[in-house]
C-alpha cells in the first residue's frame, strides 16, 4: 500500500552566536539567536530564539543555540524537517561528520576526550525529534538571515537577554531598516525561504 501520510511540515533555522571579549581577562559574556521559519496554511511564519551566558566561548554558544532552538520547536509535538543554516562550522561539521564518529567511539574522539561534551550530547537528543539536515555559509557574506541571527545574539550578549522560547519575530522591521540604510534593496524574504526548503514560491505571510 503506497504511504499517504502528508510530508512533516518545513522549518529552516537561520543560527548565529557571539561571545564578546574572547582573548581577554576577565568574563566573556555570550548570546546566541535565531530565527525559525515554517510554513503554515496562513503563509510563512517567523519567531526568534535568543539566549545568553555570562561568562562562555563562542563554541559553546552554537551548541546552546542549536539546542534551545531544537527545543522550543519540539514543543508542539511535530515532527519537523529542519533545514539548519549557521556559519559555526563547528557546529554544522560536528553534527554532519563528527558525532557519528563519536557515537561509535562511546563518545570519544581520536584524539582523546570531546570538549562541550555534555552539550554536543544534549543536541543530538534534541535533534533526534527531527529530520535534521545542516548547511554552512560564510558569515558576514550577504547572508540577510544569517546577519539579523547575529545580531539578535549580539543583542543577546550585550544585554544578557533569553527569550525563554520562541517570540514574534523582529525580523521584517530589522530587513526595513537595513534596506532604509541602502541595504539589501532587491532582497525577498519568502522567496529565500522557498529556495532553501526547496518548496518552489512559498505563499507570503506575517
Amino acid at each position: 500500500m503506497p504511504d499517504t501520510a502528508a510530508p512533516s511540515p518545513v522549518a529552516v533555522v537561520h543560527l548565529d552566536e557571539s561571545c564578546l571579549g574572547n582573548g581577554r581577562e576577565g568574563l566573556t559574556p555570550g548570546g546566541a539567536g535565531s530565527l525559525i521559519e515554517v510554513e503554515t496554511a496562513r503563509g510563512i511564519e517567523r519567531r526568534d530564539v535568543y539566549l545568553s551566558e555570562p561568562d562562555t566561548t563562542n563554541n559553546r554558544m552554537a551548541l546552546a543555540g542549536a539546542i534551545a532552538t531544537l527545543e522550543t520547536l519540539s514543543r508542539k509535538g511535530r515532527r519537523l524537517r529542519v533545514l539548519m543554516i549557521s556559519d559555526s562550522q563547528y557546529l554544522v561539521k560536528g553534527m554532519s561528520e563528527w558525532v557519528p564518529g563519536w557515537i561509535q567511539r562511546g563518545w570519544r574522539r581520536k584524539g582523546g576526550e570531546i570538549e562541550n561534551l555534555e552539550l554536543w550530547q544534549s543536541l543530538v537528543e534534541a535533534a533526534r525529534a527531527h529530520d535534521l539536515h545542516w548547511r554552512w555559509v560564510r558569515g558576514h557574506k550577504g547572508h540577510v538571515k544569517n546577519e539579523y541571527a547575529n545580531d539578535l545574539a549580539m543583542k543577546a550578549a550585550a544585554e544578557q537577554l533569553t527569550s525563554g522560547g520562541a517570540v514574534s519575530s523582529g525580523f521584517a522591521e530589522w530587513l526595513v531598516d537595513q534596506q532604509e540604510r541602502g541595504k539589501y534593496a532587491d532582497y525577498d524574504p519568502d522567496a529565500d525561504f522557498a529556495a532553501q526548503s526547496g518548496r518552489g514560491r512559498a505563499r507570503t505571510g506575517r
